[in-house]
């Protein structure tokens, strides 16, 4: 009880940088000024079916549960999904992949006023925190409305295992009162074991289920139309702040004649930003906002558009995976190799530890010990179509040997529900 009590006064101090944080962010992301009721409890209209609500941080796991949510949906059409986010991004992707078939909101922080009411106002039969998220309020109070809460999907690399054992009693306290929480792989079941969990099962990963839309990839088929359909392209998916600077440097030494490389940086407040970056590089720039075929002479595209990442994947000859040149910790290359693309990465992947591993293993991915390999690793695949056919064909095969974890996942919920 100390603990909690502790921690709730701690996030009492941090209030006012909140109200900071989210007025920062407002500045390139307006919506974040939007629906700021939310982020403490209170929502304007009250559901007309009974809840299974899932929580869905941004972008990566709203695409992650889709094939899970659409399995709900099917099995449970008299209850009503329930989304709830923490950033924009991840709003926008809901709206943009389920519409107004599910409802979505803002998680309230974790202060026990602003989560009891969002309980009480929902009033959800079962809810479901996928990857790593830990709120230790939430968690209690579900606990204490007889509200079974789950970790499902859960992810927790050593880094933030060592974070969380900082406050080993809270972390263990925490995690024993959630219902249940199935791991993307047994190193993360036994790293949260010895956090304290109880009922802990290994899943899988939800990401390796999802299916490229037909939609998107026909979409792709159109976008590499616009790009050139002889032209080698490279895609630089999700990157991050720092890597544009760190890319553009490198492609200076490919020597690939006529390469399109397409940049879609991860945060859309930042196309403009990265626009700016390229242009005074000395790189002849088009946006894939304008939507018109690429000209000869233009070097780099800017994938300014958002909820279209299939149909780059689909449209590229080689994905290069943002988030993992800088020490962020990657970003998710399922997806890459899920529509059959030759994948690189940089040397920082722990996000997704196993996933850049067991894809290495398959032949579906090279790692980069550095930026400075890029070019050699670029001209081996561009200028050897065959080796990049098979690392295609072994990043398909990679992407079915892991899948099954939406069917745990149902069946760890049915049996609760």
């Amino acid at each position: 009880m100390i603990y909690r009590l502790l921690y709730t006064l701690f996030l009492w101090l941090l209030l006012p940088y909140i109200f900071f944080h989210l007025f920062w962010r407002a500045r390139k992301q307006p919506q974040y000024l939007r629906h700021i009721g939310e982020r403490f409890g209170f929502y304007p209209h009250r559901p007309r079916k009974p809840i299974i609500w899932l929580h869905t941080v941004s972008v990566g796991e709203t695409r992650a549960a889709a094939t899970l949510i659409k399995r709900l949906q099917a099995q449970y059409p008299d209850q009503q999904i329930l989304l709830s986010h923490t950033t924009p991004t991840g709003r926008e992707t809901s709206e943009q992949l389920y519409g107004d078939s599910v409802l979505r909101v803002y998680l309230p922080y974790d202060y026990p006023f602003a989560v009891k009411r969002f309980l009480r106002h929902f009033q959800p039969r079962i809810g479901v925190l996928l990857e790593t998220e830990i709120w230790f309020n939430l968690i209690h109070q579900c606990k204490r409305h007889a509200i079974p809460l789950l970790l499902l999907n859960a992810r927790l690399s050593q880094k933030s295992a060592r974070g969380y054992g900082r406050f080993a009693r809270l972390t263990r306290i925490g995690l024993g009162e959630l219902s249940h929480i199935s791991a993307q792989t047994p190193e993360d079941a036994e790293r949260l074991k010895q956090l304290g969990a109880r009922s802990v099962s290994v899943m899988g990963n939800l990401k390796y289920d999802i299916v490229p839309p037909p939609s998107q990839l026909m979409l792709g088929e159109q976008l590499r139309q616009l790009f050139g359909a002889s032209r080698p392209v490279l895609l630089a998916a999700s990157t991050r702040e720092g890597e544009e600077a760190m890319l553009l440097s490198a492609l200076k030494s490919v020597n690939i004649p006529g390469l399109l490389t397409i940049i879609v940086p991860r945060h859309p407040q930042r196309f403009d930003e990265v626009a700016v970056q390229i242009k005074e590089r000395g790189y002849t720039l088009q946006r894939r906002s304008e939507n018109l075929p690429v000209a000869a002479a233009t070097q780099v595209v800017l994938g300014d558009s958002m909820g279209e990442m299939f149909a780059y994947y689909a449209a590229c000859d080689v994905a290069l995976i943002g988030g993992s040149l800088q020490p962020l910790g990657g970003q998710n290359l399922i997806e890459a190799c899920a529509v059959g693309k030759p994948v690189l990465f940089g040397p920082h992947m722990f996000n997704f530890a196993q996933a850049s591993e067991s894809a290495l293993q398959h032949g579906a991915a090279l790692r980069l010990a550095d930026i400075s390999e890029l070019p050699d690793k670029l001209e081996q695949l561009l200028n050897h179509h065959e080796t990049a056919t098979r690392m295609g064909t072994a990043a398909k095969a990679f992407v079915e040997k892991n899948q099954g974890a939406t069917e745990r996942a149902i069946n760890l919920l049915s049996a609760i529900i």
